[in-house]
Formats: structure tokens, C-alpha cells, sequence
């Protein structure tokens, strides 16, 4: 996609400009804070990060604008992690030690966010999730935020609807999880541990690795369990393709997964088998409200599409790190992450968030069912009181 090519060359120029500047200090002459963002802007879930990255920048034009007559000003450095750990490792290091930025964004991918919060923890740098849902990610440290709902809210979500839903009512459920993505593994388990608390009965429990082509073995015990529901929490790139497989072995059930699910690009691999399948995710295109739908054309004007949840995470993650900087008054990473601390009923496309004592946002989520190939809401459910 063209915006891909056009993020990565303005980080390549905004990178090289703070490499050969020599400072020390979050910012340029003119005085803008450097705030960094990694993300997979290439590799198999490249629109995570390239819907996540035009969140940011939508985000930031906005703000950038408001404060033309006075206020902070910030510029953003993207760097592509292409999707894999060890890269993330490598360039949150660069943003942190080489580029100085006053705080990251970043990731989307758990097992990604945990490598960048090891560095950006280290050094005293705030970073703020979009999307990760691992409930390991925050534990690394005080300078740790997501915007997101944590899996074990996401696990009782899915089990609540699969249980309770009209005409699900699912009484068994087989789990089909990636054993090498810490999102996928911690998921399955939330997933199972609410469906059983539920009243309901786990009969498969599979695994496989990302990136697998043949699920045929997995399918095929898990069809021989005879499942009212068959839970994939992994990512769009692996649940096409098992899907298809899935509905090639004779499984007719629907599949129901978590926001892994979330791409443009789901349908285009799974096609009809995916028809009737549902997942939860972090907001609705179709919700009336006029903040979301403000966001959703903004979004269309500028990118010509209709915003996915990443996208509409990453401008949430954007903003509050904004706004908890400008109250800060400071460049300092302890003082900025004393007031995304403080974030209180802050009306976010996504809902209103609210930090709690571990840094995690207490918050809604909605499930979405794949009908004529596009997701459409069903419900929202509320966190346990």
C-alpha cells in the first residue's frame, strides 16, 4: 500500500536527522518532541502495524494542529520491526538510546510489546500499547500502559458469548491456539477458564505454530469432538487458511476468535468460510456514537478506507500520551508516566478509558459476526463488576 512506502521513508529522513543532530534531548530546533512508534509495517501482519501507525499520524496532525498557536508540538519516528522480536529489541533500542525520543508507542503483536517494554523499562521511557493484550506486558514495569482490554477480560467475553448467546448456546467448545505467540497462548487459557467457570465443557485443546500451512491432524481431532464452537485466538494470517481447512474436513460450526482477527485481509484468505464466524474486538465501525463516527471520517479522508480497530487503538494510544505529556509539563519519563497513571474517563474511540493501579484501561468490548464478509456488531459486553 502506498502509505507504507511514504511512513518509512519520513522515518528513514526523521531518523537520520536525530542520528546526525548528536542531541540528547527528546526534540529538533523547532522545539517538537520526538515520540517513537514500531510496529510491523512489513512481514505476514503488516496491516496491524500500517493501520496502527495511521492512527498515530492521524492523531498527530490533529494535535500538532490544535496547538499551532501555542502548546506542544510533536513529530513522530516509525521504525519497522517486520513483525519478529528480536527486531523489535533492536529498534526500540535505537529509539530510546540513539534517537532520544520522550516515549513509544508500540506494539501490536504481545510477544513484541514484551521485548520493547524490556528496553523502554530499562531506560525510563514510557511506552503505551495500542493493542497488546497479554496481561504480561504491563507487569514488566511502572513505565508500562496499554489502551486495550487485557486477555482475561477477552477470554470471559468470548465464553460469555459462546455460552449465552442465542442460538449458540455452545455447550462444548474445542481450542485451537498458536503455541509460540504468548497473545494466542494466553487467550486460549483465559478462553477456557471462563467457558468452564461458565458451565461449559472444553473437548479439544490444539495447538499449532504460526506460520503452519496444514491444520489438517488438529482439525480432524478436534472434528472427531464433535465441538459446538471451535475457539482460534490467533492471528488473520493463520485463521484463513484454517478456516478454509476447516470447512474442507466437514466442520460446520462457527469458529470464534479474539482481536487477532481484526485485518481487511481476514476475509480476503478465509472467504466464505468465515461466513457466520465471530470474534471480539475493541470497537464497531457501525457504533452511532458521533465521537467514533467524527474518527471514522476523519480517518476516510485521509486514508481512503474505513478504520480497522488497530487503527482506531493506535489514535487512542496517540492522544492519551499526548495529553498526559502536556500535563506533565515535562519531558521526564517518570513524570509522564505519573499521568498516564492519572488517566481518568478519558473519551476515547474505543470507550471511555480509565488506567487502573496495574496500567491497564478498564473497558468495553464489543463481538462482531463476519456476515456477506464484512464484520458486523452484534453486542457489547461490559467488564465483571
Amino acid at each position: 500500500m502506498p502509505h507504507r512506502f511514504v511512513s518509512l521513508t519520513l522515518c528513514v529522513a526523521v531518523a537520520s536527522a536525530a542520528l546526525s543532530s548528536g542531541c540528547r534531548k527528546s526534540g529538533d530546533a523547532s522545539g517538537d518532541i520526538a515520540i517513537g512508534h514500531y510496529a510491523s509495517m512489513t512481514g505476514p501482519e503488516a496491516t496491524f502495524g500500517q493501520s496502527t501507525d495511521n492512527g498515530v499520524r492521524l492523531a498527530l496532525e490533529e494535535y500538532n494542529a490544535a496547538a499551532s498557536v501555542g502548546g506542544n508540538r510533536f513529530r513522530l519516528i516509525t521504525y519497522d520491526d517486520k513483525g519478529e522480536a528480536a527486531e523489535a529489541g533492536v529498534v526500540v533500542t535505537r529509539l530510546v538510546t540513539r534517537d532520544k525520543v520522550t516515549a513509544v508507542i508500540g506494539e501490536v503483536a504481545s510477544g513484541l510489546s514484551l521485548a520493547g517494554a524490556d528496553v523502554c523499562q530499562q531506560n525510563g521511557v514510557p511506552m503505551v500499547t495500542p493493542s497488546s493484550t497479554n496481561v504480561d506486558v504491563t507487569k514488566k514495569g511502572d513505565m508500562i500502559f496499554r489502551v486495550c482490554f487485557i486477555d482475561p477480560f477477552q477470554g470471559y467475553v468470548c465464553a460469555k458469548f459462546a455460552r449465552e448467546h442465542e442460538p449458540l448456546k455452545a455447550q462444548k467448545a474445542a481450542v485451537l491456539f498458536d503455541q509460540r505467540a504468548p497473545y494466542s497462548v494466553d487467550l486460549a487459557k483465559e478462553f477456557a477458564r471462563h467457558f468452564e467457570t461458565l458451565g461449559g465443557t472444553v473437548v479439544a485443546r490444539q495447538s499449532f505454530t504460526g506460520g503452519d500451512q496444514d491444520f489438517s491432524a488438529q482439525l480432524t481431532s478436534i472434528r472427531s469432538s464433535s465441538p459446538d464452537i471451535v475457539f482460534v485466538p490467533g492471528y488473520y494470517t493463520d485463521v484463513g487458511n484454517i478456516a478454509v481447512q476447516a470447512r474442507n474436513l466437514g466442520i460446520k460450526v462457527p469458529l470464534m476468535g479474539g482481536d487477532g482477527w481484526d485485518s481487511e485481509k481476514l476475509t480476503e484468505i478465509g472467504g466464505a468460510a468465515l461466513e457466520g464466524c465471530f470474534y471480539s474486538n475493541h470497537y464497531s465501525h457501525q457504533d452511532p456514537s458521533p465521537r467514533v463516527q467524527e474518527f471514522i471520517t476523519k480517518y476516510r479522508s485521509k486514508f481512503n478506507k474505513t478504520p480497522d480497530g488497530l487503527a482506531a487503538l493506535g489514535y487512542d494510544a496517540a492522544r492519551i500520551l499526548f495529553e498526559a505529556i502536556d500535563r506533565a509539563q515535562s519531558r521526564d519519563g517518570a513524570a509522564i508516566a505519573r499521568e498516564l497513571a492519572a488517566t481518568q474517563g478519558f473519551d476515547g474511540v474505543t470507550g471511555r478509558i480509565s488506567i487502573d493501579a496495574d496500567r491497564n484501561p478498564v473497558k468495553q468490548a464489543v463481538i462482531l459476526e463476519i456476515k456477506g464478509g464484512v464484520p458486523t456488531f452484534v453486542t457489547t459486553i461490559e467488564p465483571e463488576r
